[in-house]
């Protein structure tokens, strides 16, 4: 990326329970179309356990080299099974491992915990490929309203909103910063 950005695919993924508890959290933006934005994660972590209460979110993705940031928030949805292969297929052996060796989100005893985890893990899948756990895998947030942001000097900064609308199409609209 021209400005350099350090991971310029991360993005804030904001949910919450059902009562309304919010939580946010950083991770990887893999992948966007006309069906939406998707990331991949354990589903059994904290994330996946308040998408399943409350299946909608917002992402952030917000690049400060550039003055800019998108907004996006929708409904959640799962990816396919065939999707999720696809990706972790196409991850690194270290991430294919950790994604088996991590408990996202649940309290271990220490961080060698997790090393003793990937070692054996390492060792069983020597030599063969990885196999996609049924605990890992994608969603996708099919959005309803997408901002984009723009900074200004000024503090006049540039805000554009489309907002999905019931009948298809998007309305455009311009905010006040």
């Amino acid at each position: 990326m021209a400005a350099d950005e350090i991971l310029p695919e991360a993005m804030t993924v904001a949910t919450s329970t059902r009562s309304g508890e919010p939580s946010a959290r950083m991770v990887l933006l893999r992948g966007f179309d006309e069906r939406g934005f998707g990331f991949f994660t354990n589903y059994d972590s904290q994330k996946a356990r308040e998408l399943a209460e409350n299946p909608r979110a917002s992402l952030v993705v917000y690049w400060p080299k550039l003055g800019r940031q998108v907004r996006i928030s929708g409904a959640v949805v799962k990816q396919s099974a065939e999707e999720s292969l696809q990706y972790f297929r196409n991850r690194p052996l270290a991430s294919q491992l950790s994604a088996w060796a991590s408990p996202q989100s649940s309290v271990i005893a220490n961080r060698q915990v997790l090393e003793d985890a990937v070692a054996a893990l390492a060792a069983k899948y020597e030599g063969t490929s990885v196999p996609l756990p049924r605990h890992w895998g994608g969603y996708r947030v099919i959005p309803q309203a997408i901002e984009f942001w723009l900074h200004r000097d000024n503090r006049l900064h540039d805000r554009i909103r489309y907002s999905r609308q019931p009948r298809g199409g998007w309305r455009i609209e311009r905010l006040a910063p």
